[in-house]
């Protein structure tokens, strides 16, 4: 067998051997947890969205994961926050940790867990964080940016974000949301005619992102006329015509007989004549009023 290695000078990942020739893992196992380890730090990423991103099934990759929890090299753990919540971390580990000791006394709520002292010591959860202590004081707004961004990339693999690498874009996002656009319009401008291969998605987003973003959309014109409050007739101005504040009579044109009607067409004719139009056109105006 000859081995062909090739000189990386980014987009890559140092595994050492004992994690991939460990022959206490299936080569599925291995697969998974060389994937989980080439991903940045706070990278979320759940068993049933490992499955449905790649060729096996929800069966194969909860095996896998079983594996490597066995094995040392993956550890879920749920820690009580000291306001009541929960939440759940999840740690991958290139070189196998051994397990706690049962007799261990359980942690109380906030405080770190403890292990052999070969085990390397868990970030307390009620003082670090694991997610970017960013994300964590993000307000709703860039939240709302952060979801929009994942919906969006969702039907792109390539596209792979960790939370702290959507952080960075979310205020470009943010200008998107502010201006109308949808998690649809954003897939229809980010995912188009990617390149391949693909070095750096985050750079690639965010020149997408500054190249397309919409112009703002300016407000409806108000209409130029209102109607009178009490009998809907058009006014210059919201409130009432002067008929109705009794500051005149009303004339009405059509509605009340003969006389109205001749008085009408008259003032209708000598309208259309002021402005210089051809008496038969306004003859015809009048006909078809």
């Amino acid at each position: 067998m000859q081995i062909h290695r090739s000189a990386h000078a980014r987009a890559f990942t140092v595994l050492p051997n004992g994690l991939l020739q460990d022959r206490r893992l299936s080569y599925t196992a291995r697969g998974l947890l060389t994937d989980l380890l080439s991903r940045p730090d706070g990278w979320r990423e759940d068993g049933r969205h490992m499955a449905d991103s790649s060729p096996q099934g929800r069966g194969a990759v909860r095996r896998a994961l079983n594996e490597l929890k066995d094995a040392g090299y993956y550890r879920v753990e749920t820690v009580r926050m000291p306001d009541g919540t929960l939440r759940t971390d999840v740690h991958v580990y290139d070189t196998p940790q051994r397990p706690a000791s049962p007799s261990a006394r359980p942690p109380d709520p906030g405080e770190p867990e403890t292990g052999p002292p070969d085990r390397p010591v868990v970030k307390d959860p009620g003082e670090v964080p694991t997610l970017p202590a960013q994300l964590t004081r993000a307000d709703e707004q860039t939240r709302r940016a952060v979801s929009a961004l994942f919906r969006a990339i969702r039907p792109e693999p390539r596209l792979r974000l960790g939370e702290a690498e959507a952080q960075q874009l979310a205020p470009l996002v943010a200008q998107w949301l502010e201006r109308g656009s949808t998690a649809a319009e954003l897939a229809q401008a980010l995912l188009p005619g990617l390149p391949s291969p693909m070095h750096s998605p985050v750079a690639i987003l965010r020149d997408r992102l500054q190249r397309k973003l919409p112009p703002p959309r300016t407000a409806s014109p108000s209409p130029s006329y209102a109607e009178c409050a009490k009998c809907h007739d058009p006014v210059p101005r919201p409130g009432i015509c002067h008929p109705c504040a009794g500051l005149g009579s009303s004339i009405v044109a059509v509605g009340t007989g003969g006389t109205a009607t001749r008085s009408g067409a008259a003032r209708a004719r000598a309208a259309l004549r002021g402005h210089g139009l051809p008496a038969v056109v306004g003859a015809q105006a009048v006909r078809c009023t």
